[in-house]
């Protein structure tokens, strides 16, 4: 993930960096994804909503081949993942940072030692090169000065902002970011979402944010996917999902107690 300017060539130059084929996915029988179909724009964050229990986190894990679908096609700078090889699967991991809801840290080491260990695990880089990475990290997400402390002295808050400098250690071009709002209050909410939008800004990454918190979705994304039932209901730019006339999108959106998705 370098910043503009630099020379460096994209994964992809078309407008899509992710594009999901009718996938299907199910587990001990019971369906989750009923014929995906998707695309997500390179460059901006796109935002996957839906209630709980619809597969947003499923798809997620399918884009960097944590799971292969049972039927239908994740394509990444236009491979398919399911086809591509243990080589080729590694390399496309590299290029893909993740931050989990509780930031995923090893507990048994200290904030500097998890931010490092991409590194050390994946590089051959020296430890002067490794420590001047982790601090340009650390200070990007407000975290130099904290690289002793250990995750239980972190605040849910500090966890969730050093899973995304550990994220970034390996420059990755694509982001992904499972329900990072959540356990947070509406401020740090808020101040995540924009640290969230200020790196991906800065280095012109492509994201992909799932949330519950409709407020923290149309403040952080450029596209918006909403999945319910295992397929996607609709999706766009935010402006076209405000606008749209969509009885379950506006009830989803506003909140609303009238529509067609109830308590089930």
């Amino acid at each position: 993930m370098s910043a503009p300017g630099n020379g460096r060539s994209p994964m992809t130059n078309g407008e899509w960096m992710i594009e999901c084929d009718d996938i299907y996915k199910a587990f001990d029988g019971h369906p989750v994804l009923s014929g995906v179909d998707c695309q997500i724009p390179a460059g901006k964050i796109s935002v996957v909503m839906g209630p709980s229990g619809t597969g947003k986190s499923v798809l997620l894990r399918h884009i960097v081949g944590l799971l292969t679908p049972d039927r239908g096609d994740v394509r990444v700078a236009g491979k398919s993942v399911p086809r591509l090889n243990e080589e080729d699967l590694l390399e496309l991991r590299r290029n893909v940072g993740m931050l989990f809801q509780d930031g995923a840290l090893f507990s048994s080491m200290n904030l500097y030692d998890n931010v490092a260990f991409p590194l050390r695990q994946h590089t051959k880089k020296s430890e002067s090169e490794i420590r001047e990475i982790v601090k340009q990290r650390l200070d990007e997400v407000g975290l130099l000065g904290s690289e002793q402390k250990m995750p239980n002295e972190l605040s849910g808050g500090m966890r969730k902002r050093a899973g995304f400098a550990r994220a970034l250690v390996l420059e990755p071009e694509i982001l992904l970011f499972d329900e990072p709002d959540s356990g947070l209050d509406p401020v740090r909410t808020a101040l995540l979402c924009d640290l969230i939008k200020e790196i991906q800004r800065k280095y012109g990454s492509t994201g992909i944010v799932i949330s519950h918190d409709i407020k923290s979705c149309f403040n952080i994304g450029d596209h918006i996917v909403l999945l319910h039932g295992g397929k996607v209901v609709e999706q766009g730019s935010k402006e076209q999902i405000q606008q749209s006339q969509n009885p379950f999108t506006q009830q989803f959106i506003k909140g609303g107690i009238e529509g067609p998705l109830g308590m089930e």
